[in-house]
């Protein structure tokens, strides 16, 4: 089905990191599969991080074996490191997020690495890629792109020079990601618009929180400046352990809403997604879940941007 905007879906990874309880494999599969269902075309299914650190994520490998079975889907996971990228390549995954941070802070809290040491990490990577399996696509999310509840402010400088060293180090795309839940629509527009002008095609997707509200209107001011790739999260679960405050990834029910009642096609089937919280409630009894859509229903006379007249 022709798509306008790709949304990409973390609440497999994004999501389940930031609660206690650890999702059985069974779950974590039904989940996969009905999200997959939905209409949602690239999901990232995990992290290859040590059980020790997030127990949520010891059954990646096989979360990610069970994923690659589905017909049209990208496989995404999240490494750290050079060995976590090493499990996930050799896991067979379409594609490894390494998380980058645009806050020394943040970085030194997160993966305990620099900022010029991550860089570096992300070099060897993308060496080891291009020897083992250069189809894998390696994206880097540039993460308290937009501020950072440790450091504070992110000079907008850093974020392009950081930028601008990935590039450098062979990466395929740059995402923005909003850890904290602090960005403006001003400023989602003007950063975008810096990181694209300095790296051009590789700017990637736009991973924006709903820590204080801003979330919709945040995405809609990065589609208004050419971005096409969005990270949500199903149920709207998320957020980064190491960041204190940062909850709230933007919910992927209303993500698709926004998009589909303006006319642009997202390939997703709402009614299916919305009836997918089950299973994701159904694998964290008790968790709660998030988005106004599901709460409120889909309006009367609602139109999926591939039937509309006008298109």
């Amino acid at each position: 089905m022709p798509i306008d905007i790709l949304i990409s879906e973390v609440g497999p990874r994004d999501g389940l990191q930031s609660v206690q309880a650890t999702m059985p494999t069974a779950d974590k599969r039904a989940w996969i599969d009905a999200l997959h269902g939905a209409g949602l075309r690239e999901i990232e299914v995990g992290s290859f991080v040590p059980a020790r650190h997030l127990p949520q994520m010891a059954d990646v490998a096989e979360v990610v074996r069970h994923s690659l079975g589905k017909p049209g889907l990208t496989v995404m996971a999240l490494a750290p490191n050079l060995r976590g990228a090493a499990a996930a390549i050799a896991a067979g995954v379409h594609k490894v997020t390494l998380p980058v941070s645009a806050s020394e802070a943040h970085s030194l809290a997160n993966v305990r690495q620099t900022r010029a040491e991550m860089v570096e990490v992300v070099r060897e990577v993308v060496r080891l890629r291009d020897a083992q399996a250069p189809q894998v696509r390696i994206e880097v999310g540039l993460s308290t792109a937009f501020g950072c509840t440790l450091q504070g402010p992110v000079p907008d400088d850093d974020v392009v020079r950081l930028a601008a060293a990935l590039a450098a180090a062979g990466v395929d795309e740059i995402g923005l990601s909003d850890t904290t839940g602090m960005a403006n629509p001003a400023q989602v527009r003007r950063l975008f618009q810096r990181v694209r002008a300095e790296i051009g095609a590789r700017t990637g997707s736009a991973h924006l929180h709903n820590t204080r509200g801003l979330g919709l209107a945040n995405c809609l001011a990065a589609y208004d400046v050419g971005v096409r790739i969005f990270d949500s999260s199903h149920g709207g679960l998320g957020g980064c352990p190491y960041a204190p405050g940062a909850s709230g990834n933007v919910v992927t029910e209303d993500l698709v809403f926004l998009f589909e009642s303006m006319g642009v096609a997202t390939g997703v089937d709402l009614d299916k997604l919305i009836r997918a919280r089950a299973l994701l409630q159904a694998g964290l009894p008790g968790e709660p879940l998030y988005g106004m859509t599901p709460d409120a229903g889909l309006p009367k006379g609602f139109v999926y941007a591939r039937d509309r007249a006008d298109r």
